[in-house]
């Protein structure tokens, strides 16, 4: 070989080598929208734990009230609420006890002989302001987090 030709080949080989700016700013843009896909749906999921919870909670709580309405003689039972006892039927609720309420749990007992139909719904503490007749006409309109309807006979 010439030295000619090797200059020529050591040029070309010099050029070919490393990435041009073009490809590297092609390169980071394909890995950023990768990224901010994956941000998005870490955020969604995030999300939607969120809720989940929530709802587990609120389902527990339901189901709370209703064993507890399950233990009360037939008289009890009649007379709920009872103040007395500490009963209410619409109840703010803090579950962190960190002095703000998380849930508000509304009871509503109907039918009250042979049989009780009781249906518990829980809200989240946006509902607080929120009256409670209108509540338990629209519960899905007012985002409830559980509905727990039932029949206590004694």
């Amino acid at each position: 070989m010439t030295q000619r030709l090797r200059k020529k080949m050591a040029r070309k080989k010099a050029r070919t080598e490393g990435f041009s700016l073009v490809e590297v700013l092609v390169g980071v843009f394909l890995v950023a929208v990768a990224v901010l896909g994956l941000v998005q749906l870490y955020t969604m999921s995030l999300l939607n734990n969120v809720r989940a919870g929530e709802i587990a909670n609120a389902v527990f709580l339901a189901q709370q009230e209703v064993d507890y309405l399950r233990s009360l003689t037939l008289t009890e039972l009649a007379a709920f609420p009872n103040t007395v006892r500490g009963e209410a039927d619409d109840e703010s609720l803090d579950l962190n006890v960190d002095g703000t309420a998380d849930y508000r749990r509304i009871t509503v007992i109907t039918n009250r002989d042979p049989a009780f139909d009781v249906t518990v719904l829980v809200f989240p503490s946006a509902e607080r302001a929120t009256s409670r007749a209108d509540l338990v006409a629209d519960p899905e309109g007012h985002r409830v987090r559980a509905r727990l309807a039932t029949m206590i006979t004694r």
